[in-house]
């Protein structure tokens, strides 16, 4: 006889899956600049999870540029130990830049990045650095290969 679930209840797969990302906004003289990145893993077991993320990023500066970044990324994380965090992640993210100036050339291209990175966790808050392998002067949407994160999944 089959085994009746209630209507309710999530699935197996469900009560693995955890949902996280980041948001940023951040206004200057004549800047504005908004961040949207949202996330979701699945949880393996204590140790190891994997998952995708989506972002989205808007930077303006007046009589200057305009800029837009969309991107996607894979993650794996893996717990060694309860409060320690490694981890491993592709993002690739497509870069338009207008400028307000005629004489510098609009530009649109495609920027890889391929990070390794350590944090400490407590409950569902990570805290720590990640590395930038194919960081390029020219083409990278960061100032630096060094980029410090805090990431969180409920």
């Amino acid at each position: 006889m089959a085994q009746v679930t209630p209507q309710n209840e999530k699935s197996d797969f469900w009560k693995k899956v955890r949902f996280g990302g980041g948001i940023g906004l951040s206004t200057g003289s004549n800047t504005f600049s908004a961040t949207l990145a949202p996330s979701a893993i699945y949880q393996f077991d204590d140790s190891f999870a994997l998952g995708v993320g989506l972002s989205g990023s808007y930077y303006s500066r007046k009589n200057m540029l305009k800029s837009t970044i969309i991107g996607g990324s894979i993650i794996g994380l893996y717990n060694p130990i309860r409060e320690i965090q490694v981890s491993g992640e592709f993002e690739q993210n497509n870069v338009s830049r207008n400028f307000d100036n005629p004489a510098i050339k609009d530009d649109n291209y495609w920027s890889p990045a391929l990070y390794v990175g350590a944090g400490y966790r407590t409950r569902n808050v990570t805290v720590g650095v990640k590395y930038d392998l194919l960081f390029d002067d020219d083409k990278s949407i960061y100032a630096n290969a060094w980029s410090p994160f805090v990431r969180v999944y409920f």
